[in-house]
């Protein structure tokens, strides 16, 4: 099933079989859907490594008259808009910074039937990630796979630095205390992959080891192959978030 089919089928159960009433003479969201995938389309972005960066945000001007007739389902569809703009960039493999993001709006001087739509990367305000919870290693960090020995040796310490290596190349140094790594806004270390969770890891770093641990995300977090709730990283261990893939480095 296509992204356009499984969309129209959400929105008959969003309307409750009234689809085909409520949608009759005003724009139709299919219609805006589509003009969104062209939008993605025309604002492509090739990022360093390859990547295909496309934009987030989508605002949506409707004329008077569609406006005040969908407006009972203006927030449920942009919700669908949003998750069915989502899918179809997922499925092109391009990339995003942070969630997709759809608002509707009154469009003054549009006709009945017409819309307007505008695209942009939206990365938002930075905003500091909340505390990581309180540190319990019998509670919260394992069990850990064998391959590590436990918390094994310290990754870090004196005159040594931690960081994270991309597969195209990119270094995200790591400094001491917790780095939350997603898509999302409250992340501190933001990555386009639409395969990541707005929180999807957090890098508790003591300054003499590093310990990963997954925030619930969507599609986990593995290292070395393996997927994990926590574990202590040592030099050498290969993340995978998404479709990005970290080395973890200690440099000294």
């Amino acid at each position: 099933m296509s992204v356009l089919q499984r969309f129209e089928k959400r929105l008959e159960g969003l309307v409750e079989g009234a689809f085909a009433k409520v949608f009759k003479g005003v724009v139709h969201p299919v219609e805006i859907l589509n003009a969104m995938q062209r939008e993605a389309e025309a604002h492509k972005a090739i990022l360093a490594g390859g990547r295909t960066l496309v934009p987030n945000r989508y605002v949506i001007d409707l004329s008077p008259y569609d406006h005040s007739r969908l407006a009972p389902y203006a927030a449920a569809l942009a919700q669908e808009l949003a998750q069915s703009q989502a899918e179809f960039i997922g499925e092109q493999g391009w990339t995003v910074y942070g969630d997709v993001i759809v608002e509707i709006e009154r469009g003054e001087g549009l006709d009945t039937g017409m819309f307007r739509v505008t695209a942009e990367v939206y990365t938002g305000a930075a905003e500091p990630a909340p505390p990581p919870p309180a540190y319990d290693p019998g509670a919260g960090y394992g069990p850990y796979g064998p391959q590590h020995g436990g918390y094994g040796p310290p990754a870090g310490g004196p005159g040594r630095n931690a960081r994270l290596v991309s597969s195209d190349g990119r270094t995200y140094p790591l400094q001491v205390g917790s780095t939350v790594i997603g898509r999302g806004d409250q992340a501190n270390l933001r990555l386009p992959d639409v395969g990541i969770s707005r929180r999807h890891a957090r890098l508790d770093f003591d300054g003499g080891q590093v310990v990963i641990t997954d925030l619930g995300s969507t599609n986990g977090t593995s290292v070395n192959g393996q997927r994990i709730s926590a574990v202590a990283l040592n030099p050498g261990d290969m993340i995978q978030i998404g479709t990005t893939t970290l080395t973890f480095r200690v440099d000294g």
